[in-house]
């Protein structure tokens, strides 16, 4: 205790007076996530200014056996940043860095510290007449260290890539206190193995992102969002097919929702008004964008749309004929989300399939929930255009809650054995963290999880960056 104690002392001193939280009842909201499913512990919660700050931090704890969990935003959905009960971890929180450090616009880049929310990176991106393209529900309160520790999605990943394909170079706090500066701005390295991937989706179990140069991207200016009453969910595989093709494969974004969740939201979320005339078993929200004005976007949806009619695909469609029609339609993708609580209780899931597939595995997935819980309503939606389905369900009316939630390891278990019998994934863009170990045990290669604990044991032998967590 003694050792601790001075431990603690010097922790404090390093960061300063504001750079520390000890009260109880202010430690609280970094121990709680989002959704309530773990309630965490610890004595201490650090708030370093620079990377300096974080090295020594994570010196000290070396020296003294501190596990460290790194906290960003604190919007994560699998308990990736929240220490476990008598782990006697430290939160590392790295809000205070939220520096942009540099925008190249000749070069296509930004360099910016970790605590910087993705909101503030896109408004400097588009300030500079540029895009940083990831885009989730999250963005006011997401930071992007986090976002690249989780390798986090969103919805225009079928047009730029998951956070992983958008940076280009890192710099890193290592388990001992070193430094890695990696923050190169180049396009071609070809020096070795590329070591940021080990940090990237490493759920801060390697080492502490601090700082990040990621990808720029021309402006787009001419936009055309459209929704759209789908005939059948393999109609979005036809829809989404053509066009890719019409538009010479400038689609950005192609989302899918089902009545379920649409009816919820139009019902109960302020604002959300259904665009079309009559109701509809799914639909498609998708956009194409081209860099400059009237680059034949316009032309390319109207064309797309009335094919899509003519073949069937389709029975209705609406075109933002505003910025503010178009933002309309994206609120109605955002109050999917939280119109789900106005159904119940909700297992939810978070899987990846091959595009080619996702009608597929949501009738399979259907199927067998609602045979394992009769009257269980299934709610897909997601980022169908990528593979990334959010496949939850949401309880039966005549059920109560308990007793639905008391199916959810088997109904996981179900949803999760299709996914992987379809050569998917059981965590598309969530992470694993605390929430997804047992599916790590359970449906990783023997092999795979062998080279990730050889890893781990390589780079943090003493087990003290982010424990209980991935592996």
């Amino acid at each position: 205790m003694p050792q601790r104690a001075a431990a603690m002392a010097r922790i404090k001193e390093i960061v300063g007076p504001k750079g520390w939280i000890e009260a109880v009842e202010d430690i609280a909201p970094f121990l709680v996530e989002q959704r309530g499913m773990f309630q965490g512990e610890c004595a201490l919660v650090v708030r370093p200014v620079s990377t300096q700050e974080v090295a020594a931090v994570i010196k000290t704890c070396a020296q003294f056996g501190i596990s460290v969990v790194p906290q960003g935003g604190n919007t994560g959905l699998v308990g990736a940043g929240i220490p476990a009960q008598g782990s006697g971890a430290i939160i590392l929180s790295l809000g205070r860095m939220n520096n942009i450090r540099e925008i190249d616009a000749l070069n296509y880049t930004i360099t910016v510290e970790a605590g910087c929310i993705l909101a503030n990176i896109q408004s400097a991106a588009t300030a500079a007449d540029r895009l940083f393209p990831l885009s989730l529900s999250a963005e006011g309160s997401c930071q992007i260290g986090g976002n690249i520790s989780t390798n986090a999605g969103g919805v225009n990943v079928l047009r730029y890539g998951n956070a992983r394909d958008l940076v280009l170079g890192l710099e890193v706090v290592l388990p001992d206190g070193r430094i890695w500066n990696g923050l190169k701005r180049l396009r071609k390295d070809n020096t070795g193995y590329d070591l940021k991937h080990l940090y990237i989706g490493g759920e801060g179990t390697l080492g502490i992102i601090t700082a990040a140069v990621c990808k720029l991207f021309p402006r787009p200016k001419d936009v055309q969002t459209a929704f759209v009453g789908l005939r059948s969910p393999e109609a979005s595989l036809a829809l989404l097919a053509r066009a890719r093709s019409a538009s010479g494969d400038r689609v950005t974004s192609f989302e899918q929702i089902c009545r379920a969740s649409f009816a919820a939201a139009c019902e109960h979320m302020p604002g959300i008004r259904d665009p079309l005339t009559h109701d509809f078993d799914d639909y498609a929200l998708f956009e194409l964008s081209g860099a400059e004005p009237g680059s034949g976007m316009a032309d390319a949806m109207e064309t797309i749309l009335a094919e899509a009619l003519e073949a069937g695909e389709i029975d209705d469609a609406s075109i933002a004929q505003s910025e503010s029609q178009r933002a309309d339609f994206w609120r109605i993708r955002d109050a999917v989300v939280e119109a789900q609580k106005f159904l119940g209780g909700s297992i939810k899931h978070d899987i990846s399939i091959g595009v080619s597939r996702v009608p597929e595995f949501i009738r399979r997935a259907n199927a067998t929930v609602m045979a394992l819980v009769p009257g269980a309503r299934p709610v897909p939606f997601g980022h169908c255009g990528d593979g990334n389905i959010h496949y939850n369900i949401s309880q039966p009316v005549d059920m109560d809650l308990a007793t639905f939630m008391s199916h959810r390891a088997a109904v996981t278990r179900a949803v999760y054995d299709i996914v992987v019998d379809m050569g998917g994934s059981f965590s598309a863009e969530h992470g694993v963290g605390q929430l997804k170990l047992r599916e790590m045990a359970r449906y990783k290669q023997p092999l795979e999880l062998d080279l990730m604990r050889r890893l781990k044991d390589a780079l943090d032998p003493s087990g003290l960056m982010n424990p209980g967590k991935l592996l």
